[in-house]
């Protein structure tokens, strides 16, 4: 993907949703743009409109991180979107960075040790890299998967067992494609997230209308309410980020249930007989006789 193009497409879409009385400034006769014109941006950044210009078509080398920052404040922008544009105009690097197995085997095993938290580890391109056993109880058996399908996009979005999973799948699927946006930002010359992309534009709708609203990742707290098929009735649980220091790209993303509450004694419940299992906990829907490809995902879209 091109980062010029997707910094101008996130500048324009900024711009296009503020009104000149949203920001102080006077409406004088018939305006032909729905938004801020880049005149009237640059005058509440306080640069010229040349280097504003530049900047909107794609080239940030022009302007300082000071005027920025001007810009930022001048859109109104949230700080999940300060963030992205930041990574936009100041990418850090394009590589993948490697998991060292040793480094993998130690974030299994905090996660392993999280027995009654459920909680998956989270890489680049959103992908997958390691789970519990609560988690793949609570959520789907991870394991049953191929690497390439093992992607938060591709589950939110073409996997029908996690479109019944989250009651609000919506609000999922718009925190997914924040997700994403943010790993462009990062990586805007990475050949097989533009692939995955573009191939999740192509067969959901609802993908395409969320990406095409510039949605943007805001926070790494939430709380959820999931219908899973282990338990009982619905499952609410907050979800919480947690970074690992020396591991910048990945994040742990581990699920809690409010102390006393019908959920924690769900998952309690859960966890005892994930424990007491003799062999790997597999979910309900990989685990009968099938073909090869029945229970497998696709790219449909069941919204």
């Amino acid at each position: 993907m091109d980062r010029a193009e997707a910094l101008r497409d996130f500048l324009l879409s900024r711009r296009a949703r503020l009104h000149p009385d949203e920001v102080g400034l006077p409406v004088h006769g018939t305006r032909r743009v729905s938004g801020l014109r880049r005149e009237e941006v640059a005058d509440l950044a306080a640069m010229s409109v040349e280097h504003y210009t530049r900047l909107e078509r794609g080239n940030a080398s022009c302007v300082s991180d000071g005027i920025l920052d001007a810009v930022c404040e001048a859109l109104r922008l949230s700080p999940g979107e300060r963030r992205y544009l930041r990574s936009l105009a100041r990418p850090a690097g394009t590589d993948v960075p490697r998991l060292p197995d040793d480094r993998r085997s130690d974030l299994q095993a905090v996660l392993d040790s999280m027995a009654l938290t459920p909680a998956y580890l989270v890489g680049p391109r959103g992908a997958v890299l390691a789970w519990n056993r609560l988690a793949a109880a609570v959520f789907l058996d991870f394991g049953r998967l191929r690497p390439q399908e093992r992607t938060v996009g591709r589950l939110v979005f073409t996997d029908p067992r996690v479109r019944r999973l989250y009651v609000d799948w919506e609000a999922k699927a718009r925190e997914t494609v924040g997700l994403l946006r943010t790993e462009v930002g990062k990586r805007p010359r990475d050949a097989a997230l533009a692939r995955e992309i573009g191939e999740l534009r192509e067969h959901s709708p609802v993908f395409r209308r969320f990406w095409d609203e510039q949605v943007v990742l805001e926070q790494t707290h939430a709380t959820l309410l999931l219908a899973s098929p282990r338990v009982s009735g619905p499952l609410r649980l907050s979800a919480s980020a947690l970074h690992p220091a020396d591991h910048p790209d990945l994040v742990i993303v581990a699920y809690t249930a409010v102390p006393g509450s019908d959920s924690e004694s769900a998952l309690h419940r859960l966890a005892r007989a994930v424990a007491s299992a003799e062999t790997p906990l597999l979910a309900p829907a990989t685990r009968r006789p099938a073909g090869p490809d029945r229970d497998r995902p696709g790219m449909t879209d069941r919204a």
